[in-house]
Order: structure tokens, then sequence, then C-alpha cells
């Protein structure tokens, strides 16, 4: 059996998979639906959508099998999302990837399957609808036009569901997004012993923009600040977006000078930007540098109301010096 590659983005990925808090949910119609026209519309006895997980691939619709979920090292659906297309396997038997598969020789006796990966806006494949039989078959180009029909249909589900966990004007985590993601990653830092910092931003004079020049200048100070973050910070790095012009990013695996040079970065991208930028007002921010320490920090919330404050207390500076 052959074992499926893992994609160069995979931290990412498992990130945006896991901030949905769609994993091991309960069964929901609107994913439901499509899997049982799949079933219909291709008279195949399974029709999934399925999500592929760290080490293992779950189910979030499943017609025609018992199981919610069976192992990465044996998902058809894990080396489907290496690609960008519909990944079909005619005859799984004749497949020297396949033929000793534990999903092949044994139940559900896969010798069919065609998936079509599930794609986010940022480009992650979180999984895919997938369509499997119990005898070989092939795919018409009638047949692959309708699976990527009803995969896309899919992704606008995936998307529904991850407008709860993203700020709709900067498409960044909101705050129920953002907690959720850096649950997971301080629980992998405090399980590894890595480091891991939280920086609390607020644009300065904020108000001031959207008073001299309505709140539409505001908004887009908004997105211009987010984007420098989004471009400054790694992709492995949780940024976020709380409310208003308040901004939170964990890094882990991070020490303290990964966590200065992180800011010497920022403080430079906002020099260019407000070089660059043909307005009356400059981009300007106070941080709050926090180092995560589990026994102080049993939780995110903690970790956010210790920035929080050493946020307040660098803008207060701020003033005194102004």
């Amino acid at each position: 059996m052959q074992a499926p590659a893992i994609p160069g983005n995979e931290a990412a990925r498992l990130d945006t998979l896991r901030a949905l808090q769609i994993l091991d949910t309960q069964p929901e119609e609107r994913f439901d639906r499509l899997t049982r026209l799949a079933k219909r519309m291709f008279d195949v006895p399974m029709a999934l959508v399925s999500l592929v997980d760290a080490d293992r691939q779950w189910f979030k619709s499943r017609q025609g099998l018992a199981v919610s979920e069976t192992p990465r090292s044996a998902s058809f659906c894990a080396h489907a999302i290496n690609g960008e297309d519909i990944f079909e396997v005619d005859d799984a038997l004749n497949d020297a990837r396949f033929f000793d598969n534990p999903l092949v020789t044994a139940g559900p006796h896969i010798r069919f399957y065609a998936g079509c990966p599930l794609t986010v806006p940022e480009g992650m494949r979180l999984g895919t609808l997938c369509l499997l039989d119990i005898k070989p078959r092939t795919l018409s180009a009638e047949d692959r036009t309708l699976l990527r029909d009803l995969a896309r249909m899919a992704e606008e589900e995936i998307v529904a569901v991850r407008m709860a966990t993203m700020d709709h004007l900067t498409q960044l985590s909101n705050r129920r997004g953002f907690e959720t993601l850096s649950r997971y990653v301080l629980a992998n830092c405090h399980r590894l012993g890595l480091p891991a910092s939280l920086f609390f931003f607020d644009l300065d004079r904020f108000k001031d923009i959207n008073d001299r020049f309505g709140h539409a200048e505001g908004d887009r100070a908004l997105s211009a600040f987010s984007e420098i973050l989004r471009e400054t910070f790694r992709e492995s790095d949780v940024v976020g977006r709380l409310g208003g012009d308040e901004f939170v990013v964990l890094l882990s695996n991070a020490n303290e000078r990964s966590a200065r040079e992180a800011l010497h970065r920022l403080d430079a991208a906002i020099d260019r930007y407000n070089d660059t930028a043909s307005r009356d007002y400059a981009l300007a921010y106070s941080v709050g540098v926090t180092r995560y320490e589990p026994l102080r920090h049993p939780a995110i919330e903690d970790l956010l109301a210790d920035a929080d404050e050493a946020m307040y207390r660098d803008k207060q500076a701020r003033r005194i010096a102004r």
C-alpha cells in the first residue's frame, strides 16, 4: 500500500480545517443532500464528504458507509487532496498504490474511487466529495463535469460554515476563529515544549481617521493593516481581528528574538506603506507582547488578557511621549 504524500502547506491546511469547528459534528442536511444526490446521480453504493485530518479522514456526510472515519494512511482522499482536479481509481485491485489497501481487501471492498478536492479560497484543499463502488468503472467526461459541480456546491457550504469564524471585512479569523485555532496551537506548544508569543495590536488614532475621512476610509485602513499583517507573519502564525481596530497574532515555536524580528519586519512594512500611500494620515499601532507560560496562561483567554494589558501600557507610553 502506498501512503499518501503530505501537502506542502499541511500546517496551514490543518489550521484552516480545525478553525471551521466542523470535525466530529452532527450530520447536516445541507451536506447530506449533496451525497444523496451524488449517490443517485452516479448510481454508486457510497458517496461521501470527507475531510482529511492529521491522522484520519472523517466523514461530514456519508451515504452507504457505516463508519464515520478511517485512518489517513489508508485514505484515497488523502491522495486526492494533493491534486487540483478529480482523482480517479478505475480498479483498485489493479492499481499498485491500492491493491493491498485494507479498504480494498476488506470492507467496504472499494474497487472504484473518484474524489474531487474541496478547496477554500486561500487554496487549501480540506477534503473531497467522493464516489465509491465495489465494482470497477470509469467516469465519462460528463460524469466528471457533474462531480466537479457537486464539489463546488459542497465548497459553498463549507464557506458558509467558515463565515462564522471569519471577519467579513478583513478575511482574517474573527475572535471565535482565532480562539479556536489558538487552542490547537497552544496545546501543541505545551505538548512539545515549544515557545509561543502573542501580539495584541491596536491602531493608533483610528477614531480620527473615521471622524476626518469617513468610515469607508476607516475600513480601507483596517484592510490595509490586515494585509500587512498577513504578508509580514508566517503562514503558521495565527492572525485575527478581535473587533474594531484590535488585531492579534499568535506566533508558535518563536522565541523572544524571533518575536522582536517579526515586529521589526512589521515596522518596516508599515513604513513602506506610509511612504507610498497618498493619504493624509499614516498607519500606526500600539502593541502588547506576551510570552506564553503554560501555568500562567492555561487558556487562550488568559494570554489575551495579559497581552491586552501590555498593549494599553504601550499606548499610554506613546501618548505621554507625544
